[in-house]
């Protein structure tokens, strides 16, 4: 299994989508995407984890909670939570000798109170053109139904759920492997799943469960017994079914001479006006609706009319009172500008010269003149100033008030037709004591109608549950007369299939003690030479063995002597724990992807620099590496280097809590800078 890409949607501290290429490259097998602490890197783990594996996934960020609840939560805190969060992973697995591209997208969003999860897995059909990098393929992916809804089944083919806490650790579980004791469990559940025991374990169990389903009658007369007690029955109920048969028919017959009946009622009953009768108390509710709409459009027509609204029959007179007010608005704006001209006009003479006096005061007086003509009005209502403004507010009212009463007016005209059409239909309805007793005698067949048609449908369900016991009498009579005459040979094939599963039984049983001794050894020595290519101390350890019964590690030192694990640094005991996960790898091939998170806590210089030279580029064909900067630093960093495919930074913002992912790693181009 290769990881391709993965794709953060609103999960955990990611906000908006982000997209990690995960994709390995020749001889560079790993991928190192860097984080200080909090920024999200963990969480990169638990989405892998996430969209394989759902609620069977082992997120460190879950804990204890429901997993209804650890979905709510990792929705973006900045994020829409009806939106909601999703997580896509790619990846390319080999089966039978074809590399197949899948896409697996896991989403969840909350709808009122409850919380609704989709997973829809894609795989490819066909590779598509090449990019327009020209590197690589584009899969084409098809939605495929059947193995979405049986995912968690699928997935426990390509990469079950104990193999994958191997494959996908952080340094929570080298801890755990780096003390003894609380390894053996790990290391029997790796051995058991990876190594293929589990396989045969399951085998022997399921023969056992085949033997104890092996069983025969104790006596063939209790066979008989059964087969004369269902004879019995299969008479019993189609007698019974003869009898349902019949009066469901009879019931039948009442039921359509009831109906009949009920159609001649109905047809009297509207032929002298039931129909306008029954319906007497709605028209009556509706005249009285329609005339109360009529009597308020009234009332609103008649307070139109109080207001301004008759000033419409005198728009002339108005618009002769508009061009008065204009000009002696006008007048009045010239006979202001009169006395400005006078003082101006003084000043000009001032400043000109005697002898231009005399020219410049005849034009400036018959200027004046002209203008003084202009203030002369043959009449002179003395409109107020704002008599102009006054009637375009009037004009303004009088186009609302007209709308107003043409809208009124043809609500009137509407409701008054509808108001005689009611009352054309109130005056057709017939009086109460000519359609009485055939509304009476028609209620009455109704019920009548009602209550046959209830007995007929029970007799029907009755008939059809006969006929359905007497097919499974039937089949069982069928089956029990089958078996009286196969007791004899299933006799003998019972007694084969016992012997013969005892016999397998055993053989996988000794077959699964050679697998797991043949595992064992080749797990020691692929351990045993992991952890001498990671230790500085070459000649600390010489031998290394696993317990096959409590599968617990034993070491021995140059002398063959066992080493006691605390004479181990803490540092050591780590780098033995990585060896262990390191040989599981190797002994299954290293086609796994290996993701590790944390690697180097603990360990210290020398020990970092082993990890880095001889273990990461080398783990398996992927490795992914989340780090932070103290641990795969600049120095580190320069070594890894020719190993590493990839690089991404996860940048944290401190006063929005969201991380983006950045392509580079700290102290290369473009990445973020180390404060």
């Amino acid at each position: 299994m290769i990881l391709r890409k993965i794709t953060l949607e609103e999960f955990g501290a990611y906000r908006g989508k982000q997209s990690l290429d995960l994709t390995p490259e020749k001889k560079k097998p790993i991928v190192l995407i860097g984080g200080l602490n909090g920024c999200g890197k963990t969480t990169l783990l638990d989405a892998i984890q996430l969209a394989l594996y759902g609620p069977r996934a082992r997120c460190s960020g879950r804990g204890n909670k429901p997993y209804e609840t650890y979905l709510r939560e990792s929705i973006n805190r900045q994020a829409d939570p009806s939106r909601g969060s999703s997580v896509t992973l790619e990846f390319t697995v080999v089966m039978d000798g074809h590399e197949h591209y899948y896409r697996v997208v896991r989403s969840w969003h909350t709808s009122g109170k409850s919380l609704k999860e989709f997973l829809n897995v894609y795989v490819d059909e066909e590779y598509g053109e090449k990019s327009r990098a020209g590197r690589e393929a584009v899969p084409k992916c098809k939605f495929n139904r059947l193995l979405s809804e049986g995912w968690a089944d699928h997935v426990e083919d390509l990469l079950p759920l104990e193999i994958a806490s191997l494959s996908f650790f952080d340094g929570e579980k080298i801890e755990s492997l780096a003390d003894p004791e609380r390894a053996a469990s790990v290391i029997e559940s790796a051995v058991h799943s990876l190594l293929g025991v589990n396989t045969v374990q399951q085998l022997r169990t399921d023969l056992l469960a085949l033997q104890r389903r092996q069983k025969l009658s104790d006596e063939d007369q209790h066979l008989l017994d059964a087969i004369h007690a269902q004879e019995e029955e299969q008479k019993a109920v189609q007698q019974k079914l003869e009898v349902v048969h019949q009066d469901l028919a009879q019931r039948q017959s009442a039921l359509d001479k009831a109906k009949r009946k009920l159609e001649t009622l109905e047809r009297a009953f509207e032929k002298e006006g039931g129909g306008l009768f029954e319906r007497r108390v709605a028209l009556e509710a509706e005249r009285k609706q329609v005339a109360d709409r009529l009597a308020e459009a009234r009332a609103a027509l008649i307070q139109l009319a109080a207001g301004p609204l008759p000033l419409l029959m005198l728009r002339a007179q108005v618009e002769d009172v508009r061009k008065q007010a204009e000009q002696e608005q006008a007048a009045a704006e010239t006979e202001q500008v009169l006395g400005v001209l006078t003082e101006r006009d003084q000043w000009l003479l001032d400043l000109l010269p005697e002898a231009a006096r005399a020219t410049v005061l005849e034009e400036l007086e018959a200027d004046r003149a002209r203008r003084a003509q202009a203030t002369a009005l043959p009449v002179d209502l003395s409109l107020p100033r704002d008599m102009v403004a006054q009637l375009s507010v009037l004009d303004e009212v009088l186009d609302r008030d007209r709308a107003r009463a043409a809208e009124l007016l043809t609500l009137a005209a509407s409701t008054t037709e509808h108001l005689d059409q009611l009352d054309r239909q109130l005056a057709g309805v017939p009086a109460k004591s000519k359609v009485e007793a055939i509304q009476t005698a028609r209620v009455e067949q109704m019920q009548e109608v009602a209550r046959s048609q209830a007995e007929c449908d029970r007799t029907s369900e009755q008939l059809e549950e006969l006929k359905r016991r007497r097919v499974s009498v039937t089949a069982s009579l069928a089956r029990a007369q089958d078996d009286f005459v196969r007791t004899k040979v299933k006799a003998e094939e019972v007694e084969r299939i016992i012997k013969y599963s005892e016999k397998a039984r055993a053989t996988l049983d000794r077959f699964s003690e050679a697998l797991l001794q043949r595992h064992i050894s080749s797990l020691e020595v692929a351990v045993l030479r992991s952890f001498k290519e990671l230790m500085r101390k070459e000649g600390l350890v010489k031998g290394l063995r696993i317990d096959t019964d409590k599968f617990t590690l034993t070491l021995s030192d140059a002398e063959g002597e066992p080493l006691d694990p605390g004479r181990l640094s803490a540092g050591e005991r780590q780098l033995l724990a990585v060896s262990l996960l390191w040989g599981l790898m190797k002994v299954a091939g290293n086609r796994l992807p290996s993701v590790i998170d944390t690697p180097l806590g603990r360990l210290d210089s020398k020990h970092r620099e082993h990890l880095v030279d001889r273990y990461f580029p080398y783990a398996s064909e992927q490795v992914l590496l989340l780090s932070t900067d103290e641990e795969i630093d600049e120095y580190l960093l320069g070594r890894l280097k020719k190993s590493v495919a990839r690089t991404y930074t996860l940048a944290h913002d401190d006063k929005e809590f969201t991380t983006s992912v950045v392509e580079g790693y700290w102290w290369t181009t473009g990445a973020p800078h180390v404060a």
